[in-house]
């Protein structure tokens, strides 16, 4: 991105994204704190109105401000299909953990311009953090520039999943064993905030077997400007591959080949 005309609208979009981000996670607020009363989507996933309340409105500021985009949500579907621009939101990622009162929710927003992520934002309401990055503009945690881990070897590693009965059903789960009887200790934190607490350099891997576009959306930009790395296990730098690996960097491909099978 060295065209100054493309630097400058990355920053834009990245400013916007961030705003949208945690006005809509004030928005989850006023809904937080106890159990939540949901539906059931077709895929037996939970939503609440909390979900659609908190994607209207960032889908409804972004149609105002840039009516050219396209946008991918994962309540609401997709518009203005094949736009140079597309915006990709989880406005609720870890709704179980949103519903029972746990703070490891997240408002996501990915970018992609011309089909490359280039944005992305990854805001935790109750805990008031944000982590954001844009492409050539680094990664910061609350306003501050932050960097994965500088951990080289898996001894010392601490590795997350967020489901480990179900990472052991999928092919991965040999590799997801052997990676665990490897690193210094593995915890299963759970969903989007394990991939920002990789960016941010609290730990090491976050391993997970199953992420929709949404899921994924802001965590390619967000580890690779934080100087880590995000891949599916096929070692593929997409947010479309139907899982994902975040690490800092040092470790991904070590990672990859244990997951390997």
């Amino acid at each position: 991105m060295s065209d100054p005309r493309s630097h400058a609208e990355i920053a834009d979009l990245l400013a916007f994204a961030t705003e949208l981000a945690q006005e809509a996670g004030d928005l989850t607020l006023r809904y937080f704190g106890g159990i939540v009363d949901h539906d059931a989507k077709s895929d037996g996933s939970p939503v609440t109105i909390a979900d659609t309340q908190a994607e209207a409105l960032i889908r409804q500021r972004v149609e105002a401000r840039y009516p050219e985009h396209s946008i991918l949500g994962e309540e609401l579907g997709e518009s203005n299909e094949g736009a140079r621009v597309r915006w990709i939101l989880d406005p609720i990622d870890a709704t179980r953990s949103f519903m029972r009162g746990v703070p490891l929710y997240g408002v996501l927003i990915g970018i992609e311009i011309d089909g490359v992520s280039a944005v992305g934002v990854a805001h935790f309401p109750p805990l008031r953090e944000t982590v954001a990055a844009g492409t050539g503009l680094g990664c910061t945690w609350n306003g501050a520039p932050c960097r994965v881990s500088e951990v080289s070897s898996l001894d010392q590693a601490v590795i997350c999943t967020t489901d480990v009965e179900r990472i052991l059903s999928t092919p991965q789960g040999d590799g997801w064993r052997r990676l665990q009887q490897r690193c210094a200790f593995s915890r299963t934190w759970g969903d989007c905030y394990v991939h920002a607490l990789v960016a941010t350099g609290r730990i090491e891997v976050q391993v997970d077997p199953r992420m929709a576009s949404w899921d994924a959306g802001p965590f390619l930009t967000i580890a690779s400007e934080a100087g880590g790395r995000f891949t599916t296990r096929e070692g593929q730098a997409t947010v479309h591959g139907g899982d994902g690996i975040s690490s800092n960097g040092l470790l991904h491909d070590m990672v990859l080949e244990a997951l390997a099978y």
